[in-house]
């Protein structure tokens, strides 16, 4: 499903060179719930940027669903992420000019999906906001977003889903919701869960924890 080898990502810095990513080597399997775990800057969000193919190492592959995104350019990428990956932020990701439901339905619709109202729609109704299809995200609570987002990121029926920090901004019991809920729809749906997290609770839940420390990989 995923796989990683020898993956390293080094960018200049005036007395030399930072290694961010150090000989990354891992495989996550087809339906694995898997967290991202260490200290801060320890590489966690890079690392899963380069998994999702938002991104490419200074050297190393990449395996997409066996596909080698690191031998493709940004446009084949961009295709190979439409087709088999959908993300969860911490930050949400929501476009205050579109309503609950357009959030939703904006990634179907670049699909050409002729069923994204319908789906977006079954999808509200399953994070419990069917009756604020409408309203914006200005007018959602925190909580509130991050549901609109985890709709909108399993009504693409992705294989994968990418979540970064996606607790991180909401406090404990909305966090304990909105975790409740990822799994929830992650079991129902059968999806590959990538997560990069600092709640151990949330890790917890996950089926397997990779540990980064400085950019290296703990076995």
């Amino acid at each position: 499903m995923i796989s990683a080898h020898k993956v390293c990502q080094t960018v200049p810095v005036y007395n030399g060179e930072l290694h961010i990513l150090k000989d990354i080597n891992l495989h996550i399997d087809a339906g694995e719930s898997v967290a991202i775990v260490g200290a801060s800057g320890s590489g966690k969000t890079t690392l899963l940027g380069m998994l999702a193919g938002l991104d490419t190492p200074s050297s190393g592959e990449i395996e997409l669903q066996q596909i080698e995104i690191t031998q493709l350019d940004e446009e084949q990428r961009a295709q190979r992420r439409r087709e088999c990956v959908s993300f969860v932020f911490q930050n949400f990701q929501l476009l205050d000019s579109l309503s609950a439901l357009e959030n939703i339905m904006l990634p179907l619709e670049v699909k050409a999906d002729p069923a994204a109202r319908e789906k977006a729609l079954n999808y509200l109704k399953r994070v419990g906001l069917e009756q604020r299809a409408s309203h914006y995200p200005q007018q959602l609570s925190g909580g509130e977003q991050q549901r609109v987002a985890l709709a909108r990121a399993f009504a693409c029926e992705a294989p994968i889903i990418f979540a970064d920090e996606p607790t991180g901004n909401l406090d404990a019991e909305t966090g304990e919701h909105i975790t409740d809920l990822l799994f929830e729809l992650n079991q129902e749906n059968g999806t590959t869960l990538v997560m990069v997290t600092h709640s151990n609770e949330l890790a917890e839940r996950c089926s397997r924890q990779l540990r980064l420390h400085a950019g290296a990989l703990l076995e």
